[in-house]
């Protein structure tokens, strides 16, 4: 994709230069995870047909997958109507989340507290070291 396009002129980044990503499973639309991309992951990422990330807190470029193998094919990518959020549709390979679980959003609160709404699909000692 060149520096420039109509779909990277149509993001809109915030002040730090990222954009949210929502991804969604694409078979069940289920929310897998939320995380943030430069234009260069993004470019990346639709180049590549492969989730790349901004890593907030490492402050560096995340192939989704990379060192767990629990990679994120993209099937589909939206825009919403403001231009500063992202939605991918993609197909999960293994979990999404690096506490171990599909969904990062594997907690529901009830009653005042959280409670657990899945079994985790790997561990992630076992994948990241720990």
């Amino acid at each position: 994709m060149p520096e420039s396009s109509p779909l990277l002129d149509a993001v809109t980044f915030d002040d730090d230069g990222l954009v949210p990503a929502i991804v969604q499973d694409a078979e069940t639309d289920r929310v897998l995870m939320m995380a943030h991309m430069t234009a260069e992951t993004l470019r990346e990422t639709l180049d590549t047909g492969r989730m790349v990330y901004w890593s907030r807190s490492r402050q560096e470029r995340w192939v989704k997958g990379a060192s767990s193998g629990h990679t994120q094919a993209v099937e589909e990518m939206r825009l919403d109507c403001d231009g500063d959020t992202l939605l991918f549709k993609v197909h999960q390979e293994g979990g999404a989340c690096h506490k171990g679980y599909q969904s990062c959003f594997y907690r529901r609160e009830e009653n005042g507290t959280l409670v657990i709404t899945e079994e985790k699909v790997f561990d992630p000692d076992e994948v990241y070291g720990g």
